[in-house]
């Protein structure tokens, strides 16, 4: 979904905002299917078992926390990579190069559960930023509207 929009495009015209909505309406719904297989799946046959394995394998002396990098596809959740860092900030192409990304400390031994628990609520606070989003978008739109 990321940078799809034409560069010609008025960010502030009727479609895109109606447009807009729309993707933060699919990013949401795309990871609250996330959220429902992370609860009723087990990680290791999940999209995030990559995650999981990259913070509960890696050593921490070294990194401190792990990222899943996720594009939103046709509707679906993709975790197109998961990244360790050990002190500083992700690459702005990294970054942009996703539509949100989760990130987690780096913790030997730590249980499924745990896991499933704090990405599942890290997820959930995305869900609600975009569900926020999208209704701002479409209340700019009625606001124009209106005018």
């Amino acid at each position: 979904m990321t940078n799809g929009a034409d560069a010609s495009a008025d960010p502030n015209g009727d479609d895109e905002r109606t447009e807009r909505a729309a993707e933060y309406e699919a990013m949401a719904d795309a990871l609250e299917d996330l959220v429902v297989e992370l609860r009723d799946e087990p990680i290791k046959e999940s999209r995030l078992e990559g995650l999981f394995d990259e913070a509960t394998t890696s050593d921490p002396r070294i990194w401190n926390t792990v990222t899943a990098f996720i594009d939103v596809e046709d509707g679906e959740a993709v975790v197109t990579d998961e990244s360790k860092l050990a002190q500083g900030s992700w690459a702005p192409e990294i970054v942009e190069g996703c539509d949100t990304m989760v990130t987690i400390d780096v913790q030997r031994g730590l249980m499924p559960d745990d896991f499933t628990y704090t990405v599942g609520k890290k997820l959930s606070e995305q869900i609600e930023e975009f569900r926020a989003k999208a209704a701002e978008a479409r209340a700019d739109d009625e606001t124009d509207s209106n005018n």
